[in-house]
């Protein structure tokens, strides 16, 4: 199938790379056209615009970092919604809130489009493997049409209703993750000064109630950012998290819902932003917290 990819940041180059090795010819357009480059090299065509890869493709993915790139991206000067999309499938898979995924259903619908949302739980490794996690709204009609290309890149597929229920379900499934790198910053600034191998407090944690799936996952890269190493690689940075948790935020709100947990989780993440740690990946907060700690200390 010829699927256009619009979107090459980490998630959507490695949702590329998946697709393409299982055999699809691609077209793709990025807002920073160098980050195509590689997948250009393997094979796909770069389109002009996101009209441009619209025309070329039977079906479209979309990941985006938040409301404003997609508005950008569907609405713009040679958007998507400026192109002929009749019979054409939309897969959008950014993180954003439902009302945006609803808004967008909405305007493709009205063009002639089948249109699923389909966030995702995992990170770029998985995805390019296709061990992802699917959080899918959509009619069953349209799911029933993505299904074979979500099945390639989602180790497991959660169809959760009508388009929105898929984006309300990806929040609450990180709302837990970027609170727990917090609360590991937190815990370990009550034993570090046992002097215990931080590799050794990982291991004890994700043996016992305090452990977590992410401990099993990336074990070692949470223990180096506990002891303080130099910046690991990026597979999901601090500042995409804080993106979420002001995701979080404004839909409990929408809601009628407090999130102070979450809330209180934000302030953490905006000043380890402020402190020069925005870009790190999200593992490395687990250091954070008990590194400003003992500089407190410090001080007093």
């Amino acid at each position: 199938m010829r699927i256009g990819v619009i979107g090459l940041g980490r998630m959507g180059a490695a949702l590329a790379f998946r697709l393409q090795s299982c055999g699809h010819e691609l077209v793709i357009w990025n807002r920073t056209p160098e980050k195509a480059e590689s997948l250009v090299e393997a094979g796909a065509a770069l389109g002009e615009s996101p009209a441009a890869v619209v025309e070329q493709a039977e079906a479209i993915i979309t990941c985006l970092l938040d409301e404003n790139a997609l508005d950008e991206v569907f609405n713009g000067d040679r958007g998507i919604l400026s192109a002929d999309l009749t019979a054409k499938l939309f897969i959008e898979m950014s993180t954003v809130q439902p009302r945006t995924q609803r808004a967008l259903d909405e305007r493709v619908k009205a063009k002639g489009a089948d249109y699923v949302e389909c966030p995702v739980s995992g990170s770029t490794g998985p995805a390019r493997e296709g061990r992802l996690i699917g959080l899918v709204g959509g009619t069953p009609e349209d799911v029933a049409r993505a299904r074979p290309i979500i099945e390639q890149l989602c180790r497991r597929f959660e169809h959760a209703g009508p388009v929105g229920a898929g984006a309300s379900l990806k929040l609450a499934v990180n709302l837990p993750l970027v609170v727990y790198y917090q609360a590991l910053g937190e815990a370990y600034s009550l034993c570090r000064h046992l002097g215990i191998e931080p590799e050794r407090i990982v291991d004890l944690f994700s043996d016992t109630s305090g452990g977590a799936n992410i401990l099993k996952a990336r074990g070692a890269m949470i223990a180096k950012g506990m002891r303080g190493d130099g910046p690991q690689p990026v597979t999901f940075d601090i500042d995409s998290f804080r993106k979420d948790l002001r995701t979080m935020l404004a839909e409990g709100a929408e809601l009628g819902l407090s999130l102070p947990v979450a809330e209180r989780t934000l302030s953490v993440y905006d000043e380890a932003s402020q402190q020069g740690w925005g870009s790190r990946d999200g593992t490395s907060l687990a250091g954070y917290w008990p590194t400003r700690a003992s500089d407190r200390a410090a001080e007093e």
